[in-house]
């Protein structure tokens, strides 16, 4: 056994000696990482280990059963598809970045307690910020600040839930907070609602299209895989059954394949199409049967290896053209007909077609909600299946590999570099396996499987919708162009407010914090300039009052003398200083450090 062994620290112990290797030797370390993690796996036995006592509480390291060995095993295999395609990249900050990234989401699978979960939430957020950061243009960093700060609120949540619920509770234990007990606390709603962050809920989602498409060309494959994905186990370990989340897996499904219509970029489409899929896994968990918690599962390994799929083949067209604009496009399949055919196979499975990894999860959660009676969330989840197809099946490849008004190609276009391609034919392979051979994922689900994919009845209903969407996309594609455009989500409203309040502290609020300084600094050198010889400073003082109040009453030669007198009063300052009993000068200082308190509680402690 080697229990004791955390598969999350195989990558975040391993990312630390990525920079010291060079070369070949490096490539291969890279790719044994996700080797070793997943014979980890493969051997860890099911219970509780990695414990670490924490004053009067246990923090849980490790809580392996069946739930988390699968979300363990689709995030490692997936990892060793994405570090595959990411293998010829030179900076070591991105590699290590993902490896982090990874680490923690395998810490976030396997935390027994809720302040573990939140230590690795927390890592997995800032180390995902690099992935984006890494493209170095303006617009990733802008995105990227923006994504920061949204999973800054949304640890800021999930903390101040934890906090409440261990007031109420006494436990730090990540156990289920179901409707009858836990849910009730207010302590759950802020610990739902950090989850539904991550999990890009509409109208918490805006963080997922602004930022994924920003990122680097494998960065963004990376996060396609793990924060949403890391979201629905959380969603399953401790909100199972609660019925909002049925409508809002159903609203969620719709809403990202009609932002994906509208889409002109390409990544960005795919980022829609992230949002649209994870209702699914939404909805399924709100079902809470069997079936639909199985297919939720199923349904979250089969999309982190597609999305990842789609995410290669269009970063393949980005790296290799420098464009992602569908409007810029078009054409391609002759320069890169091996790329289109492996981002076909993603397609297809995404789009639930028969024979790939996509029919055999999405059908689950779809029939179930048509076995609870739910008309309405059956007809929204058909609906976004056949919305998908239409965009991430039909019009992005279109669009990219053959419409094309300008008929000069593009010259740079060729096929990647051939680990690109590599490990887009292994994650292409995976789509297929699942989709003939559904056994081999079926098994490892927590729950038996009594679902036939293949009944004659999914097969011939999921044909119909496939082919009439074909076909009508067939007659109209002469209309269908890639238009410049963009898109309004509900990330305007922190935009625009967020530059009016960053805009708001830049100016008036830093005017005014400087006024305030510079009166500070101008009664503090008074002050000084006082101490020095406060004789005849008073002198001073009072000469200079007196000389503004008389003059209007003294004949001309009486002021000049005045003006006279203080202007050699002010040449000789401080002069020899004159000694006063110990008593007036304590009088003094108490005096002035009482003018002075007076004056730090008006400005000071106000302005804090």
């Amino acid at each position: 056994m080697i229990e004791w062994l955390h598969p999350g620290l195989i990558f975040i112990l391993g990312a630390l000696l990525i920079p010291v290797l060079k070369g070949k030797w490096k490539q291969i370390y890279l790719l044994l990482l996700p080797i070793a993690a997943l014979i980890d796996l493969l051997y860890m036995s099911k219970g509780v280990f990695w414990r670490l006592p924490l004053l009067e509480y246990e923090l849980v390291f490790g809580r392996v059963d069946q739930l988390s060995l699968v979300f363990g095993y689709v995030f490692v295999i997936a990892a060793f598809c994405m570090t595959l395609y990411a293998l010829h990249v030179k900076e070591d900050g991105q590699h290590v970045s993902a490896f982090l990234y990874i680490g923690s989401t395998l810490g976030v699978v396997f935390a027994g307690d809720l302040f573990t979960l939140y230590l690795f939430w927390e890592v997995m957020a800032f180390s995902s910020l690099f992935l984006i950061w890494y493209h170095k243009t303006k617009a990733s960093s802008e995105a990227g600040f923006r994504y920061i700060m949204v999973h800054i609120f949304g640890g800021i949540c999930l903390l101040a839930g934890i906090i409440l619920h261990l007031q109420n509770t006494g436990s730090i234990a990540f156990d289920s907070f179901n409707w009858g007990t836990g849910w009730g606390y207010l302590s759950s709603y802020f610990i739902f609602l950090g989850f539904l962050i991550n999990a890009a809920v509409p109208p918490l989602h805006a963080w997922l299209s602004d930022a994924y498409p920003e990122a680097t060309v494998t960065g963004a494959v990376f996060l396609t895989a793990f924060t949403t994905k890391s979201a629905i186990y959380v969603l399953i370990r401790g909100f199972l059954g609660v019925e909002l989340l049925i409508w809002l897996g159903a609203i969620t499904a719709i809403y990202g394949v009609i932002f994906a219509v509208l889409e002109n970029d390409a990544r960005r489409l795919l980022a829609y199409s992230i949002i649209g899929q994870g209702g699914y896994m939404i909805a399924g968990i709100g079902i809470g049967t069997a079936m639909a918690i199985n297919g939720s599962i199923a349904h979250a390994l089969c999309c982190a290896l597609y999305m990842a799929l789609l995410f290669m083949g269009a970063g393949a067209v980005l790296e290799m053209t420098g464009r992602s604009k569908l409007s810029e496009l078009g054409g391609l399949y002759k320069y890169m007909p091996l790329t289109f055919w492996l981002y076909m196979i993603g397609a297809f499975s995404i789009s639930g077609f028969p024979l790939f990894s996509g029919f055999v999860s999405k059908t689950m959660v779809v029939e179930s909600a048509a076995l609870m009676h739910q008309p309405l969330v059956w007809l929204l989840l058909e609906g976004a299946a056949i919305g998908t197809f239409l965009v991430a099946g039909l019009k992005l490849p279109y669009l990219t590999w053959f419409a094309r008004k300008d008929k000069r190609p593009i010259a740079e276009a060729r096929e990647p570099p051939k680990n690109m391609l590599a490990a887009m034919g292994i994650t292409a392979f995976l789509c297929i396996f699942i989709g003939v051979y559904p056994q081999a994922l079926y098994r490892i689900l927590p729950y038996p499987v009594d679902y036939n994919p293949y009944a004659a009845s999914h097969l011939i209903g999921m044909s119909q919708l496939l082919l009439s969407t074909f076909v009508a996309f067939w007659l109209l594609r002469g209309m269908l162009h890639g238009t410049p455009t963009i898109t309004l989500d509900t990330d305007w409203f922190y935009r625009i407010w967020g530059k009016k309040f960053i805009w708001f502290c830049e100016k008036p609020l830093l005017n005014f914090a400087d006024s305030v300084d510079d009166k500070v600094r101008r009664i503090a050198d008074s002050f000084v300039w006082f101490s020095k010889n406060p004789s005849v400073a008073s002198r001073i003082m009072l000469l200079t009052a007196s000389t503004v109040l008389l003059k209007p009453f003294n004949p001309n030669p009486v002021y000049m003398r005045y003006a006279q007198d203080l202007e050699e009063l002010r040449r000789l300052y401080p002069g020899e200083v004159h000694r006063v009993a110990i008593g007036s000068g304590v009088l003094l200082v108490l005096l002035f450090f009482t003018l002075y308190l007076v004056i730090y509680l008006t400005y000071g402690v106000l302005w804090v």
